[in-house]
């Protein structure tokens, strides 16, 4: 299959915005504790996902079952791609804003 390559890839980047999802969300707790972060939803819907969270790890899911779907199908949808592409590079710059600011 020609497109292990790119999956594996995606597969690997999940990871990295999965264990930095875990560390933001405790991080957003102490927040929370402490008063600050009273928002509704890190992603408005125009950035592409369904899920509507204050925190991170609904959007990695969400992500984690797409991709599973992508995988699923005989061949790969290169919009379905650019798509999936485009959300993981966002979640990931927001996790990396945030760890930065945080």
């Amino acid at each position: 299959m020609p497109h292990t390559k790119v999956i594996e890839q995606l597969k690997d980047n999940l990871q990295i915005a999965y264990r930095q999802a875990i560390d933001a969300d405790a991080k957003l707790d102490e927040l929370k504790k402490a008063g600050h972060g009273k928002f509704t939803y890190i992603f408005t819907a125009d950035q592409g996902f369904t899920t509507s969270s204050n925190r991170f790890l609904p959007y990695v899911q969400e992500l984690m079952d797409e991709l599973t779907r992508i995988q699923a199908e005989s061949s790969l949808d290169p919009v379905a791609l650019s798509n999936y592409v485009r959300q993981l590079g966002t979640l990931l710059q927001t996790l990396q804003a945030f760890k930065k600011q945080s």
